[in-house]
C-alpha cells in the first residue's frame, strides 16, 4: 500500500525499517522474505518472536506514534502485542457482518480484561455510495457499531464507505496519497 518493495536492511545487529515515500518507517514481515509472495508458515512461537523483535530489535528512532496494525481476534499477534509493549490504547476495526462483529466484541473483552483501554471503533465498508443518486446502500448488510459501541461504552469512531479510489491508491502503492475527510474525523474522536 505504501508502494515499499525493497528489503530492509541491518545495522550493528538491529533491523533499519523501510521508509515510505512521505517519511514513514514500515516494518513488516514481507519485507523480510526473498520475494512478496513468499508464504510465512509459522506457528505461535515463532509469531511472537518475530512480533517482539520489530519492537526490540528495529531501529525506529524518535516518534510521536507508533501502529501496530494486527490481524482480527485473540490470537498470538495481539496477546504478544498486549503483554509486551506498552500500548496506550487500541482501535478496533470491524465491518457490517455479524460474524465480524462478534469477533470485534471479543477484541474488545480481551483488550479490557487485558487492562488495554479501546479508544473506540471504525466500521470499514460499512456502505457503498450510488454515483447516481447519492443513496447510502449498506452492501454488507446492516451496521452494528452502533450496537457494539452502546454495549461496551466506547466510541464509534467512523463508519467509513467502500471507496474504489482507496483500492486503487493501495494497489498502485500510493496510500499516502488518498486524501478524504473521512479520516479527519477519527483523528479528531481521538
Amino acid at each position: 500500500m505504501f508502494g515499499v518493495h525493497e528489503h530492509v536492511g541491518g545495522e550493528d545487529g538491529a533491523i533499519l525499517p523501510a521508509i515510505s515515500k512521505k517519511g514513514l518507517k514500515i516494518m513488516s514481515v514481507n519485507l523480510l522474505t526473498d520475494s512478496e509472495t513468499d508464504p510465512i508458515i509459522w506457528r505461535g512461537p515463532l509469531i511472537a518472536g518475530a512480533v517482539k523483535q520489530f519492537w526490540t530489535d528495529v531501529l525506529w528512532g524518535d516518534m510521536d506514534y507508533m501502529f501496530i496494525d494486527m490481524p482480527p481476534g485473540t490470537g498470538d499477534v495481539p496477546l504478544t502485542v498486549f503483554q509486551s509493549i506498552p500500548v496506550d490504547g487500541i482501535v478496533i476495526v470491524t465491518s457490517p457482518q455479524e460474524l465480524v462483529g462478534m469477533i470485534a466484541e471479543k477484541a474488545v473483552k480481551m483488550a479490557n480484561m487485558m487492562n488495554i483501554p479501546v479508544l473506540g471503533l471504525v466500521e470499514n465498508m460499512s456502505y457503498a455510495v450510488c454515483p447516481n443518486c447519492g443513496e447510502k446502500l449498506p452492501v454488507f448488510g446492516e451496521s452494528h457499531i452502533e450496537e457494539i459501541a452502546g454495549k461496551y461504552k466506547i466510541s464509534n469512531l467512523a463508519q467509513l464507505p467502500i471507496d474504489s479510489k482507496l483500492a486503487r491508491a493501495c494497489d498502485l502503492g500510493e496510500i499516502e496519497e488518498y486524501e478524504t475527510v473521512l479520516l479527519d474525523e477519527i483523528f479528531a474522536n481521538l
